[in-house]
């Protein structure tokens, strides 16, 4: 016969398991991949964190490119984003060997902004160029970017805090601008003579497409 502690024992035991059971929903044994009770606001949590990321990018796209698109056409933003990529040489020709995070620093900025330049040329400019019987200076400008390609990789090897590093650079420079004072002067000025009103507005509307994609 059971006593009256063992009956205790009992009846708490089976409220236990009841209020248990009435927690789970009736189900005793929850999957390892069902959502828990929090899971809901903490995936809303990262999708709304993730949208606010995407909004904050797109949003900083909008400005850098909305800022260059109000240089003019095509060639007047090409020739903008030459006179920045030359500055950012002039500051890191500024600096010495003790100035190696600033030398980093700029760097970054400079691969930056020639990558997003190079591509914008390479993937409309050049080949608007081939369509109008000028491969000749298409061949030429996209070869001289295959050898900004080399200097960035040697820079990149020599590290900011090598002995020849300011020298590396300025030759750098003198590259981009001598091939800038090429499109600047003689290719861009021919090209878009040959242009309808159209085609400029074409032109200019995929150079800042690209360029809102690089940003």
């Amino acid at each position: 016969m059971a006593t009256r502690t063992q009956n205790r024992q009992s009846s708490r035991s089976s409220s236990a398991d009841a209020s248990s059971e009435r927690r789970s929903g009736g189900n005793s044994s929850r999957s390892a991949f069902s959502w828990s009770e929090n899971a809901g606001p903490l995936l809303g949590a990262a999708l709304a964190g993730a949208a606010i990321g995407f909004a904050a990018n797109y949003g900083r796209k909008a400005l850098m490119q909305g800022m260059e698109a109000q240089a003019g056409d095509w060639d007047e933003i090409l020739t903008a984003e030459h006179e920045m990529a030359l500055a950012i040489f002039d500051r890191m020709l500024e600096t010495d060997e003790t100035q190696t995070f600033k030398r980093k620093m700029l760097f970054m900025k400079l691969c930056h902004a020639l990558d997003k330049h190079a591509h914008a040329e390479e993937m409309v400019v050049y080949p608007a160029l081939r369509e109008d019987d000028d491969a000749v200076d298409a061949d030429h400008l996209a070869g001289e970017h295959g050898y900004i390609k080399t200097f960035i990789y040697e820079l990149n090897e020599m590290g900011p805090e090598g002995r020849n590093w300011l020298e590396k650079v300025r030759e750098f420079r003198d590259l981009v601008a001598r091939h800038a004072r090429m499109e600047e002067e003689q290719v861009f000025p021919k090209f878009k003579k040959d242009m309808s009103e159209e085609q400029n507005e074409r032109i200019t509307s995929l150079v800042n497409r690209d360029g809102f994609w690089m940003a």
